[in-house]
């Protein structure tokens, strides 16, 4: 007989590997019991039991089905715990919910990354995605900022990018030290040192609020479309399932309709980057 899925039951998962990112940034590897699948831009929810739960989009690629990496930022009771775990410990998966990037959307065409901050986490996702189906596109760029060296994060992956084919990879911060030799200035200024077609290119926004607006505004004004941009609004979510409508935007449930959204389709929303 079949057991019943229970969609507000989360699945045990063992958590493997904690590894520092940044001061307040790190990355749990886990081991969920049963094979998980899911794509690139969908969420989770990560359970700790007798503490609560809280929503993150998963970092590692779609196509590994026996681990799952979570990137997570110290910004609450519920990361401040998930940030004290030791590997070994279990913790609970929900999901996974939402609607994701249209990878075969972006076929043919070039794919530019704007991320800042933690929300490079989805932003990882995507490239593993993006660079195992990199010969049906004609290239990827990614713009990445942080507020310092020190906070930058995914220090391996940036290397091996530079390393892939055609991949380039462009890094500002908004304050340097004496051992930083790349940009100064916040991401959009990366815009300038980039030469593309613009009807050619898909932009692909992660990053926080203030950050997604003005990488927005800059697109538009370097010519790209708004069907052409995507935004990834991480805002407000909480059950997961368009239930408790915490986090209603405009006409959208941010956990059932996105929080992948083209720009055309939010951009009347009051507030959207509240």
């Amino acid at each position: 007989m079949n057991e019943t899925l229970n969609i507000y039951k989360p699945f045990p998962a063992r958590l493997e590997e904690v590894i520092d990112e940044s001061p307040l940034i790190k990355t749990f590897v886990l081991s969920p019991e049963k094979e998980f699948s899911f794509k690139t831009g969908q969420f989770i929810e990560l359970t700790l039991n007798g503490i609560g739960e809280a929503p993150f989009t998963p970092s590692s690629s779609p196509l590994v089905k026996d681990r799952i990496e979570v990137t997570i930022m110290k910004a609450g009771y519920v990361t401040d715990r998930i940030h004290e775990l030791e590997p070994g410990e279990i913790l609970g998966i929900r999901g996974p919910y939402g609607r994701g990037y249209p990878i075969e959307e972006f076929y043919g065409r070039e794919v530019l990354i704007l991320g800042g901050g933690c929300g490079f986490a989805p932003l990882r996702s995507l490239l593993y995605n993006l660079i195992a189906e990199k010969e049906k596109l004609q290239g990827i760029t990614l713009c990445y900022g942080s507020k310092t060296p020190e906070d930058c994060i995914y220090k391996p992956l940036i290397s091996e990018l530079r390393n892939t084919e055609k991949v380039t990879v462009l890094r500002s911060v908004d304050q340097g030290d004496e051992s930083w030799t790349e940009t100064v200035g916040v991401v959009t200024v990366l815009l300038e040192q980039i030469d593309i077609d613009v009807d050619q290119t898909v932009a692909v926004v992660c990053g926080p609020p203030v950050m997604m607006k003005f990488a927005t505004i800059r697109l538009m004004e370097k010519g790209f479309t708004e069907k052409d941009i995507y935004l990834s609004l991480e805002k407000n979510m909480s059950c997961g399932l368009g239930k408790c409508g915490h986090c209603m935007m405009g006409q959208y449930y941010v956990c059932k309709d996105g929080p992948v959204f083209r720009f055309d389709e939010v951009k009347e929303i009051p507030d959207l980057w509240a």
